[in-house]
């Protein structure tokens, strides 16, 4: 058996604090936050969130949400990615979640960049399987609303209201480029 020169990786006794501080790592180029002890790195990376405009006869799925932020306010079924699952799995996973729904993916509808919060949000165009939906845990009730019917004003997010232009820009296409921020994005920098 050889030896490791490096300086084995031990656990720490519950409740010591490890000794991170931030500094830039051999061979990268920002700080980091790393282990005195042990040289482990903590990479802060941007949080990938998922969600889909889900339809069914032309009447778009909503979540009044349950939680915060933006408790009360409504959104699409959408959250933050699990490990093992790939984007699409993620936004039928959050449909089901959020709205008991089961949904069919048509499309990607558009990916969405919002680096003031570190997130990186991937939606899709899809249908509800059967118009069966409930409100799920982190919604306190759904919805399906006519164009003209969605509550503009009560929207949680400015991504939700992008999401929503842009499926209506193109509900009738078989096929489309996958949209970004939009050109008025003021809010997600």
């Amino acid at each position: 058996m050889s030896e490791n020169p490096e300086k084995p990786i031990r656990p720490l006794p519950f409740g010591t604090p490890a000794a991170f501080s931030r500094k830039v790592p051999d061979g990268d180029n920002r700080e980091r936050l790393v282990c005195g002890d042990c040289g482990f790195i903590n990479y802060e990376n941007p949080k990938i969130v998922v969600g889909s405009v889900i339809t069914w006869d032309d009447r778009i799925l909503l979540a009044r949400r349950a939680i915060n932020p933006r408790k009360e306010y409504w959104t699409l079924p959408a959250g933050f990615m699990e490990v093992h699952e790939t984007t699409a799995e993620g936004a039928a996973r959050e449909a089901l979640e959020e709205a008991c729904a089961k949904i069919e993916i048509d499309a990607l509808l558009a990916v969405y960049n919002i680096p003031r919060i570190s997130q990186v949000q991937i939606m899709y165009r899809a249908r509800l399987a059967a118009p069966d939906f409930a409100a799920g845990e982190e919604s306190l009730e759904v919805g399906l609303f006519a164009w003209e019917d969605i509550p503009w004003d009560r929207l949680a997010f400015p991504s939700v209201l992008w999401s929503l232009r842009h499926w209506h820009e193109v509900r009738h296409l078989e096929s489309f480029i996958p949209f970004g921020n939009p050109p008025d994005d003021h809010g997600a920098r």
